[in-house]
């Protein structure tokens, strides 16, 4: 079975996910599968042997339990086979992060200038700030509209109406 046919089952990938920490017992590793897939013991018992018996996992006996390990030479292989189609999205990457680190110089940059006149600049809503721009473009309801520092309208408590000024 080639190694890419290995890797393609989700079931094998999970569980090769779980041994990537480090040695699990099979039972264990039964266990998370079948609660994540919906298989049976006998189901994730053949997954492991698929994967034993093309190299990807190591297997050692401790009184009953059988314990697996990643064997990491056959992911090497697909990493080397990878390499020749690598080009295709470092160059992408290599692009995201500079213009990320473009974005925060300039960010940095502009906190540096002096802030807007009655703009009280303590430092202490820096960070709150910062995270604000970081945000997610969806928003939640809140206080105050923490993007433009713009006030939301009150919610109504309960037995208001929305929009009812009595108090």
């Amino acid at each position: 079975m080639h190694a890419l046919d290995v890797l393609g089952d989700p079931v094998r990938r999970r569980i090769l996910e779980l041994l990537a920490d480090g040695e699990r017992a099979a039972g264990e590793i039964s266990a998370v599968v079948q609660e994540e897939f919906g298989i049976s013991q006998p189901g994730v018992s053949q997954h492991l042997r698929v994967l034993r018996e093309n190299g990807f996992t190591t297997v050692r006996a401790q009184g009953t339990r059988r314990l697996y390990a990643v064997d990491p030479a056959p992911l090497r292989e697909v990493d080397a086979w990878l390499d020749r189609y690598r080009h295709f999205w470092t160059q992408s990457l290599d692009a995201l992060g500079t213009e990320l680190a473009r974005g925060r110089r300039a960010r940095r940059a502009a906190q540096a200038a002096d802030p807007p006149p009655g703009d009280a600049h303590d430092g202490i809503h820096d960070e709150v700030r910062d995270d604000a721009r970081d945000a997610p473009a969806s928003r939640t309801s809140s206080s105050s509209d923490a993007l433009t520092g713009e006030a939301a309208a009150p919610r109504a408590s309960a037995g208001e109406a929305p929009g009812d000024t009595r108090s």
